[in-house]
């Protein structure tokens, strides 16, 4: 596993991060909980939060992934949940996100009933990234 921020930790690679979602309300406020990641700092039980309500035609918010006492990586997320695929970036943060990048394809990994998500990307570490 790799982790953040340490200097001998690469400086960018491959993020794949797994997400269930059956406490998430479609409301502000509403969350998701890590259930797997490849990156040490992005732990299972960390929750990514929903600043807005979920619209007739999808999700299109901005988004706090909340690792813990003062870390958290800020993002935004566009979601179609028709198709079940959308985007998700991850642009800053606070603690071990302060220059953290990340750009994945967010995709339903069950049936139609599933509550699980994954997110599949790259990532970057650092302020000259």
């Amino acid at each position: 596993m790799t982790q953040l921020p340490d200097s001998a930790s690469p400086r960018s690679g491959v993020l794949s991060v797994t997400k269930e979602c059956s406490e998430y309300t479609f409301l502000a406020g509403g969350f998701c909980t890590i259930t797997t990641s490849n990156l040490e700092a992005i732990k299972p039980g960390s929750r990514v939060i929903y600043t807005d309500a979920a619209g007739d035609t999808g999700l299109d918010t901005d988004i706090v992934l909340d690792t813990g006492p003062g870390n958290s990586a800020f993002g935004h997320v566009i979601l179609d949940p028709a198709t079940g695929i959308g985007t998700v970036t991850l642009d800053g943060g606070t603690g071990e996100f302060e220059h953290f990048h990340a750009t994945a394809d967010v995709s339903h990994t069950g049936g139609a009933d599933s509550v699980d998500w994954a997110w599949n990307g790259s990532y970057s570490l650092g302020p000259d990234d």
